[in-house]
């Protein structure tokens, strides 16, 4: 009797461990990590996080998938940052400016002026300052950078022409609710008026407010352009975006395959970047053959109103911080 229990159970393990190696490698450890972000399914941004997703995969030998959430399937910006820092999201798009709620001075690239133009924004990407400021901000919130993308320079549309600062006296303008964004529209005299990126179309179109500022490649993936007559190129803010890992999700991953998600995030984000400068460099024209007028601006009034800010006592960085920013090459 004992003999027959000893071979039954000798066999029904060899049968387990048969089958076990018969399985896929790693079709019983796969982990699903969520990517949440409020772009739409049509953007660069989603296109570099299913890419990111894609290479994730295959460097991870298929233990690792990461889903992607576009349009805030999960939430609001102010919603994925909480639950990343929750940990019920492991990676998201955010803007700098959220960054600065917990860290004030890496915000500094989002503020009206302080980067010229995107050779400016590309060489400070890879600035010992940038090093410097995301090792900062990590020490604070334990969140990780995997890199900046870049979102573009913003421009103020409107049902009128913005020429001059003169122009936004009086004007009602969604901004993001955050400082940075709301600078460039109270010195100029306009109304910031901070509304959740979703329901800025329908604002526009019912006239809860009269303005918006965002890049060219966003005003036509949101289809803006439909409900204002004029674009016009101020070009206030050279914008981007940080891919963001949560500190739950690093100690998940290890230093190896954190390693891994980190440097495909960034390779991901290198592709957006490329193809929103080359969308910017192509879009004015196509909104002119939509019928929308594009109006060039003379930026240098405009940067005379706010240049005496940025170098005020009250703003979010130490005066060394924007020295060093400045003397960046671009």
């Amino acid at each position: 009797m004992f003999t027959r229990k000893l071979i039954r159970g000798t066999v029904m393990g060899l049968t387990a461990l048969v089958a076990l190696a018969g399985m896929p490698k790693n079709s019983s450890a796969q982990e699903v990590l969520k990517f949440g972000h409020v772009y739409e399914v049509d953007t660069p941004y989603h296109r570099a996080a299913l890419k990111a997703s894609e290479l994730f995969a295959e460097r991870t030998d298929g233990r690792y998938k990461i889903e992607v959430f576009p349009a805030s399937q999960l939430g609001k910006e102010a919603a994925i940052n909480e639950a990343l820092t929750l940990g019920s999201i492991d990676i998201i798009y955010t803007g700098v400016a959220y960054l600065g709620q917990t860290y004030p001075p890496i915000s500094i690239s989002d503020y009206p002026f302080t980067l010229r133009g995107y050779e400016h924004w590309l060489n400070y990407t890879n600035s010992d300052l940038f090093a410097e400021l995301s090792k900062e901000y990590t020490s604070v919130t334990g969140n990780e950078i995997a890199g900046l993308v870049y979102y573009g320079a913003r421009h103020v549309t409107s049902n009128k022409p913005i020429l001059t600062p003169a122009d936004m006296k009086g004007l009602k303008i969604r901004t993001p609710n955050a400082p940075a964004y709301q600078m460039f529209p109270k010195e100029t005299g306009a109304n910031p008026t901070p509304m959740a990126f979703s329901e800025v179309y329908l604002a526009l179109q019912q006239g809860v407010v009269d303005a918006q500022e965002n890049p060219l490649p966003t005003i036509k993936f949101k289809k803006f352009y439909e409900v204002q007559s004029n674009i016009n190129l101020t070009g206030h803010i050279i914008n981007s975006l940080i891919m963001l890992v949560s500190p739950s999700t690093m100690d998940k991953l290890g230093d190896e395959d954190g390693k891994v998600l980190l440097e495909t995030l960034q390779e991901a984000g290198i592709g957006a970047s490329n193809e929103i400068v080359k969308n910017e460099n192509e879009l004015a024209d196509w909104f002119r053959e939509q019928g929308v007028t594009v109006n060039e601006v003379d930026r240098g009034p405009f940067i005379d109103v706010i240049a005496p800010r940025l170098k005020s006592d009250d703003m979010p960085w130490d005066p060394e911080i924007f020295e060093r920013l400045e003397a960046i090459k671009g």
